[in-house]
């Protein structure tokens, strides 16, 4: 580190300091600069030296030790007010705010030094010609603080009534001071309206719209604007994230995760900051902190995951338990030390309350990666009467109603059965459904129970159910693998039971039952035969003989409704495997309506996603949409965690391929929830993610989409997801970064997925991405890199043969060159290549569009050639003399002009932007007559074109270049020749 020896490097050195991190480097930074300021014998270079302490101090955790260089300052200013220029005047009265807010965060301080310290700073303000409004805003805070209510009411109204004047908070930070009173009164609707222009982005400054995000976070969910809060909480969090300073906002955030079961990213966030568990300095957001670190441990304890390893203070293992008990210590120890100094109990009664907030949402998806913490499984216990025992007659008329009307949880009904059925004596009926609907559950793994239950149902003379047992017996083994011995056995069991219903010794259901099997058996074994006719023809045989069996005869029996609808699902599995894919969507969606007719809609719902993603092959995006819809509808509570993540996020692909994307970006979220639901995070959550990001993209969502797509890529691979999916999301964050303004890590993005786009065979992607990286790197300030990254680019656009890319990517490299070691020379040289380039490709083209398009191009590169040499000529770039570069810049801007004319009416605004161009230089050159006419030539140009009341964007840019005509013309008139 080089030693400071004047001010000017004093001054470049704090500069410098101040775009560091927060942090204690940055303060151990600012009190070396002070020790150099004090060796320099310049009384002003000590006074911002002292300002650049108490700067950094107050934007960190230590904002205690900022009083030293704030009494010390106004030490001085009372000695020798001459010392301070007017900005330092100004920052001496402007922080007696930021000492007063310090003051009151630190409960060593007495309240009565805070009331002296406010009527100084009254005293203060009214010498120096200030308005009391700060004034009013600091007594608002300090009777907020003590939670004298009435008398922050009426300071509330001095501070609103008081003129605004230099020595006002600004604009963003007012407004959330205001809306942070209304949400604590309970007036979130009025808090929210004061904070609108700030978290528009209409005000902002170095923690705004920060603080006002992570305030608005529980007033949008009293309120229940769930979107907005969840949008607030992306955005918020990549603000305070980096800055150690904003524990209080950064409390809020984890607040929010633990009131709207995001109990994981939670935890996750209190692993990104481990030492605002200890970090002393500022003892109100230590405060803040610990109380929702006790009411995030509280909700998990809750949830029965009490005994689940967390983060906490370093130096040992902390359970949620233990933590809750240390942080609701902690906070409690704190929040008494202020009541002591303040004389109340406000500050304890607002930590307990906070501590003691119950969930605002049961479960509030972001769209992040974050799984919620699964408790222990609980044991189901059967009901239990008054007798004490489980009323086992009760259990098994219910499971028996839910199983013969086929309604979700029957077989969960009969396992609670048999529970309660241990140890108790059974007829052979009931031990026979019992163990037919536990093989159920089983799947493959269940064909010994299916013979066990046969075996029953043939002891309770049901001789039909029992071929019936054996039949799903089968079909389970067919499941497994076994298609062939799958056959063999249903062959036999249909054989059995067609003769035994003729003499009248089964029923139709149960004669139904043998014969679905048969044909799922054999349809199961066409899958297998690869299109072969016979086995199509057989299965489809098989199917209909279900159908002639039992359509007509269903009457008020679902079980046999069900098998026709099935039957009609099953044609159309079949006609898929045809080919007649027509034929297939129609029996599925006939299939799918007799399901949901017969009152059984969550059977449809496989088959009508199945027709969802038929007609998208077909390209009925409008039928798609219907069924996909449906089938979320149909599904409902019973629709499984996989299911419903598919679904949803089928939808948002066909809703978001219509151009609606806020509702795809719905869809996606969801999709995105229920895949971690299903612990398919890393998979098809990764998916869901992905689309997300894009979705947000496209409605600008700028830090919404970077978190997800953030959170996305460790999971992306190329393994599982393909690499285009890899290089788009990399593609999407670095677009969000850089609108963001982000370029550095835009860059780094870019680069990335440009390394991987490298190896593919087409390379119009591994291009575009170079050149992204180019404009991501030249805005972070890294010239050379930037240089590098554009003359990738190039040459890959050369080898593309993509004129335009090249063109482009030599102007910008020229532009980047201008303040390189070689100046002009390589900027001029390199626009050069891009004219000559431009002419080549002109001349070679072999239709009239391209013609046109490329001498469109070289209109702008003439344009840009005289827009860089001019820029040289008056930033005083090393080279030719001035007036020479100002000649040549008109020349090229004089040719840009005529390039444009040569177009027609469809670059007017082109040409006219060039003629104006050159006027500005004639006027430079001193030429006032020359200019003048070029602007009435612009006039001219317009005359007739364009109205004088607000239109659309052509009326727009007419009135622009007239106006700028206009302003040439007076200009030229000012200046005689």
């Amino acid at each position: 580190m080089s030693e400071i020896t004047d001010f000017d490097a004093l001054r470049e050195a704090m500069a410098e300091n101040s775009g560091q991190p927060e942090g204690p480097a940055r303060n151990a930074r600012a009190e070396e600069l002070l020790t150099a300021a004090e060796k320099l014998g310049i009384p002003l270079a000590v006074i911002e030296a002292l300002g650049h302490q108490l700067k950094v101090y107050n934007y960190s955790s230590e904002k205690g030790k900022m009083f030293v260089p704030f009494a010390r300052l106004l030490r001085m200013w009372d000695e020798r007010p001459e010392d301070f220029d007017e900005y330092e005047s100004h920052s001496l009265h402007w922080v007696f705010k930021w000492v007063s807010a310090g003051m009151l965060d630190q409960p060593h301080v007495p309240l009565a030094s805070i009331e002296k310290w406010l009527g100084e700073m009254e005293h203060r303000y009214r010498l120096a010609g200030h308005s009391e409004r700060a004034v009013r805003s600091a007594e608002h805070s300090v009777a907020a603080h003590v939670g004298d209510v009435a008398r922050a009411e009426r300071a509330y109204a001095a501070w609103l009534a008081a003129d605004r004047d230099s020595m006002a908070d600004c604009h963003a930070c007012e407004l959330h001071g205001q809306g942070w009173w209304q949400a604590e009164q309970g007036r979130d609707a009025e808090a929210l309206d004061l904070w609108r222009p700030v978290l528009e982005g209409e005000y902002t400054c170095a923690h705004e719209p920060h603080t006002a995000l992570a305030s608005s976070l529980v007033p949008l969910l009293r309120l229940g604007r769930e979107e907005e809060a969840r949008a607030s909480h992306l955005r918020g969090f990549r603000l305070v994230r980096a800055m150690e300073s904003m524990r209080g906002a950064y409390a809020e955030h984890v607040e929010f995760c633990a009131l709207t079961g995001n109990e994981a990213r939670g935890l996750e966030l209190l692993a990104e900051r481990p030492a605002y568990f200890t970090d002393d300095g500022h003892p109100q957001s230590k405060l803040d902190f610990m109380s929702v670190v006790a009411l995030l441990m509280d909700r998990l304890t809750g949830l029965g995951l009490g005994d689940r390893q967390v983060p906490g203070p370093a130096g040992r293992e902390w359970t949620a338990r233990e933590l809750a008990t240390h942080a609701r210590e902690v906070a409690l120890a704190l929040a008494a030390r202020f009541d002591e100094r303040n004389g109340t109990t406000h500050v304890s009664e607002r930590a307990r309350a906070r501590m003691a907030r119950r969930p605002l949402v049961e479960r509030l998806p972001l769209g992040v990666r974050s799984v919620r913490p699964a408790p222990p499984p609980a044991p189901v216990a059967a009901p239990v009467p008054a007798t004490g025992q489980p009323d086992l007659p009760a259990l098994l008329a219910e499971a028996r109603r839910l199983s013969d009307t086929l309604q979700p949880g029957a077989v969960e009904a009969w396992a609670a059965a048999a529970a309660a059925a241990e140890g108790a004596e059974l007829d052979p009926r009931d031990r026979a459904e019992m163990a037919d609907h536990e093989a159920m559950s089983l799947g493959p793994e269940g064909t010994g129970l299916f013979e066990r239950a046969a075996g029953h149902y043939a002891e309770a003379g049901d001789p039909g159910e029992a071929l019936a047992a054996r039949a799903r017996g089968a079909y389970v083994r067919a499941l497994a693998g076994d298609v062939d011995g799958a056959v063999a056995a249903v062959t036999g069991l249909y054989d059995e039971v067609l003769p035994l219903y003729a003499a009248d010794g089964t029923g139709i259901r149960q004669t139904a039952s043998v014969v679905m099997s048969r044909a799922r058996i054999l349809t199961r074994r066409a899958h297998g035969a690869e299109g072969d006719p016979a086995a199509l023809a057989e299965a489809e045989a098989a199917v209909r003989e279900v159908l002639a069996l039992v359509e007509g005869r269903t009457g008020e029996d679902v079980r046999l409704a069900a098998r026709v609808a099935e039957a009609r699902a099953m044609l159309g599995e079949l006609a898929g495997l045809a080919g007649d894919l027509e034929r297939a969507a129609e029996l599925f969606a006939r299939g799918a309506a007799a399901f949901t007719a017969a009152g059984l809609p969550w059977f449809a719902v496989e088959y009508e996603a199945r027709l969802a993603s038929l007609a998208h092959h077909l390209g009925d995006m409008a039928e798609a949409e219907r069924a996909l819809r449906a089938a979320l509808e149909h599904g409902g509570a019973q629709l499984e965690a996989p299911g419903r993540a598919q679904l949803h996020l089928q939808l948002a692909e066909v809703v978001g391929v219509r151009g609606e994307a806020v509702e795809a970006a719905r869809h996606a979220l969801e999709a995105a929830h229920w895949a971690d639901e299903a612990g398919e995070s890393a998979t098809l959550g990764a998916w869901a993610r992905q689309q997300l990001g894009g979705f947000l993209l496209r409605q600008g969502r700028w830090a919404e989409a970077a978190e997800v797509l953030e959170s996305a890529l460790p999971d992306l691979t190329a393994e599982t997801h393909g690499d285009g999916a890899v290089v788009q999301t990399q593609w999407w964050l670095g677009d969000c970064l850089s609108e963001l303004g982000e370029h550095r890590a835009a860059a780094e993005r870019r680069l990335q997925a440009a390394e991987i786009a490298r190896h593919w065979p087409e390379q119009h992607d591994h291009a575009t991405l170079a050149h992204l990286a180019g404009e991501s790197l030249g805005q972070a300030g890294l010239a050379a890199e930037a240089d590098q990254a554009y003359a990738r680019a190039g040459g890959l656009w050369r080898e593309l043969g993509n004129t335009h890319g090249l063109i482009r990517s030599l102007r910008a490299r020229a532009w980047l060159a201008l303040s390189a070691q070689d100046g002009l020379g390589g900027a001029r040289d390199l626009m050069a290549d891009a004219v000559r380039e431009c002419e080549e490709a002109r001349e070679a083209a072999t239709d009239e569009e391209s013609r046109q398009q490329l001498v469109a191009e070289l209109g702008h590169t003439h344009r840009q050639f005289g827009d860089l040499l001019a820029r040289s000529a008056s930033e005083g770039t090393e080279g030719a003399p001035v007036r020479e570069v100002f000649e040549e810049a008109l020349a090229q801007v004089v040719c840009s002009a005529e390039v444009f004319a040569s177009l027609g009416d469809g670059a007017l605004h082109s040409r006219t932007g060039a003629e104006l161009a050159a006027g500005r230089l004639e006027a430079d050159l001193g030429r006032p007559a020359d200019a003048a006419a070029r602007a009435r030539a612009v006039l001219a140009a317009y005359e007739g074109r364009g109205g004088t009341e607000a239109g659309d964007g052509e009326d727009e840019a007419v009135r622009a270049r007239r106006a700028e005509a206009e302003q040439l013309l007076r200009l030229s008139a000012e200046r005689p020749d």
